[in-house]
């Protein structure tokens, strides 16, 4: 919500100091411009990309206009589900977990929390782990590397489309420049015309320029560093699920392993001691009554 905000904040502003100035906006209407900075935007996007991250950069784009998903809201409702999930271990056995991490989606504890269903990145992570854990011969210690390494290369993957957009983003202000050569070129056809329609001609020619640096730091440039901070929030997320499973495996209580995850969680989304104690006496309730 708060990008689409900044959008029309941006925009907004530009085009109202233009017409608090009596500017004419027909003149800003060059879709030809548009036609040759934003096509040539999408040729190097796939000059430069795999199909696989081109198609990641445009889901990542429909993220960001969504919105983080990390929200205090979603760490509560995580926290309630690693309690529910260590509550039915502690009382059952690790082993009695197999049937819920095979088949997540029909688990009694799992099927509580559709968000984290849908979430196929994190189920994965913690289905996996927990599966390493229950086949035994695995050090806690162990288990923590190989968590990490999964984390460091799901960081590297998220940080790609980044790293795509922003080259894009870079490229737009020399993409401008190219739009703009383009029209003088036409207006140097036009000389010893009239001067209105050379004046036109040399507009059009730098809208072209006008949107090219428009687009890179008024659009395309903040909207990567966004993707950048979605990304960071996943990583962190992550972390968040680590510490829980790296606590419980370790043999600590399952209050403390959700206390060792709610640090994890960021400061100003961390919930207090007592708010994630009186949220989890009820779902210490329900674990039971699964079990």
């Amino acid at each position: 919500m708060f990008v689409i905000i900044g959008i029309v904040i941006v925009f907004g502003s530009v085009i109202g100091g233009y017409l608090m100035h009596h500017g004419n906006l027909l003149v800003l209407n060059q879709p030809s411009e548009f036609v040759i900075i934003g096509g040539a935007a999408f040729g190097t996007l796939f000059i430069a990309n795999p199909m696989h991250l081109v198609i990641s950069i445009f889901k990542s784009s429909v993220a960001v206009l969504k919105g983080s998903p990390y929200n205090q809201a979603y760490y509560m409702e995580n926290l309630r589900m690693l309690n529910d999930l260590f509550v039915y271990a502690r009382k059952n056995g690790m082993a009695k977990l197999e049937g819920d991490i095979d088949q997540p989606e029909k688990s009694p504890v799992f099927q509580k929390y559709p968000k984290f269903l849908k979430d196929h990145a994190a189920l994965a992570f913690c289905c996996d782990t927990i599966r390493m854990s229950i086949s035994g011969g695995v050090a806690p210690h162990e288990l923590d590397q190989i968590m990490e390494m999964d984390i460091e290369v799901q960081e590297k993957e998220g940080h790609e489309p980044v790293s795509a957009l922003t080259t894009v983003a870079d490229s737009l202000p020399g993409l401008g420049i190219v739009a703009a050569v383009l029209g003088v070129v036409i207006t140097m056809g036009a000389l010893g015309g009239p001067p209105e329609e050379i004046g036109m001609k040399v507009a059009a020619a730098l809208v072209g320029t006008f949107l090219g640096i428009l687009l890179c730091y008024g659009l395309v440039g903040p909207l990567a560093q966004n993707m950048a901070k979605q990304e960071e929030a996943k990583v962190m997320y992550l972390q968040f699920i680590r510490a829980a499973i790296l606590a419980f495996v370790k043999g600590l209580a399952p209050a403390l392993a959700v206390e060792s995850a709610r640090r994890m969680i960021p400061a100003h989304f961390r919930p207090s001691f007592a708010e994630v104690e009186k949220t989890l006496k009820g779902g210490g309730a329900a674990a039971a009554k699964a079990a």
